[in-house]
């Protein structure tokens, strides 16, 4: 079928993007971008998403349950010094 079609320029470059990187013609971009996005299929190259997460310690010196109030002082303390910086 042929048809014409108006793209947004985001979306044109994201086409010819696609056939440099790949070395395909416009033609299989469109139509393989159409298919996943009409049959809801994700990106094939996604994997699972894993969090990575790390040991810290056994040590518990920091008090977590007061971490966002430690936080709230230290933005506080860096916004006096910016502004004692100004005057």
């Amino acid at each position: 079928m042929r048809t014409t079609v108006t793209l947004d320029p985001d979306v044109e470059r994201l086409i010819k993007d696609a056939m440099r990187e790949r070395s395909i013609s416009f033609k299989q971009v469109l139509n393989e971008a159409a298919r996943a996005g009409l049959s809801g299929e994700k990106n094939k190259r996604a994997g699972k998403f894993i969090q990575k997460s790390f040991r810290m310690g056994a040590s518990q010196e920091f008090r977590w349950d007061k971490a966002l109030s430690v936080a709230n002082g230290m933005e506080d303390e860096e916004l006096s010094r910016k502004l004692s910086l100004r005057k």
